[in-house]
């Protein structure tokens, strides 16, 4: 597995990579946005360890260059602890989120359950098909209608984990288990992002997600397809 790290700063750099290469794992460096940019261009890797804050072009420009043709998952490193920063980098397509300083053996455990998410959705084939709603895990492909649906990494396996149980109520937590392979408590904000926008996908369909507030999520049928809002339901906790 190969690993791009982004960070401006020698010892974070250093000590990533002194805790990642104990992993096996094969390491590419760059401390800089437009060098980071261009590596995961180049090199392909299997996970991007991304910086916040970095010279050139921060990690905001660095996700959004990424996910304008690549799918690769993307941890976000930053001191900054506001909510609305997080929320922005999800929006963008960072798959989790890193408060910095952190604990070296945390950082080790993301990385493992993110890479271990990937691999096990790359290998399954499982398809599932829900009112008008299609979905392949294998060849990641989409469609609402017969029309292709463009999502990101985490919105295609979220809404594949909510299609897979339609009717079920899902808390958070599970979610996050399912669709990023482990469980990080206060973090949950992610997961409403993400249902936010498969929200806007789904308004003019038969399906809907319904908000239990308090207990999380399910998908259902629409009794009236063409005659009610997703907003009904009320905006993500």
């Amino acid at each position: 597995m190969k690993i791009l790290i982004a960070d401006d700063e020698p010892h974070i750099r250093e000590l990533v990579r002194l805790y990642l290469s104990r992993e096996g794992y094969e390491l590419e460096f760059a401390s800089d946005g437009q060098e980071a940019l261009e590596k995961a261009v180049m090199l392909q890797p299997d996970l991007v360890v991304l910086d916040l804050m970095m010279p050139k072009l921060d990690g905001f420009e660095v996700t959004k260059g990424i996910r304008q043709d690549s799918d690769v998952p993307i941890l976000m490193l930053t001191v900054r602890r506001e909510d609305a920063v997080k929320v922005a980098g999800f929006e963008l397509g960072a798959d989790d989120y890193l408060t910095k300083p952190f604990n070296p053996k945390e950082l080790v455990a993301r990385v493992k359950a993110i890479l271990r998410r990937a691999d096990g959705i790359a290998r399954s084939g499982v398809e599932v098909s829900v009112g008008s709603l299609t979905l392949n895990r294998q060849t990641r492909e989409a469609a609402l209608g017969g029309t292709s649906l463009k999502l990101r990494t985490k919105e295609f396996d979220l809404l594949f984990a909510l299609a897979q149980n339609l009717q079920t109520v899902m808390s958070r937590e599970q979610l996050l288990s399912l669709v990023w392979g482990y469980t990080f408590s206060g973090e949950t904000r992610t997961v409403d992002v993400h249902i936010n926008h498969l929200r806007q996908h789904l308004r003019d369909s038969d399906l809907q997600i319904e908000t239990l507030r308090g207990v999380g999520y399910k998908m259902t049928m629409r009794d009236n397809p063409n005659g009610l809002s997703l907003a009904a339901n009320g905006d993500a906790d």
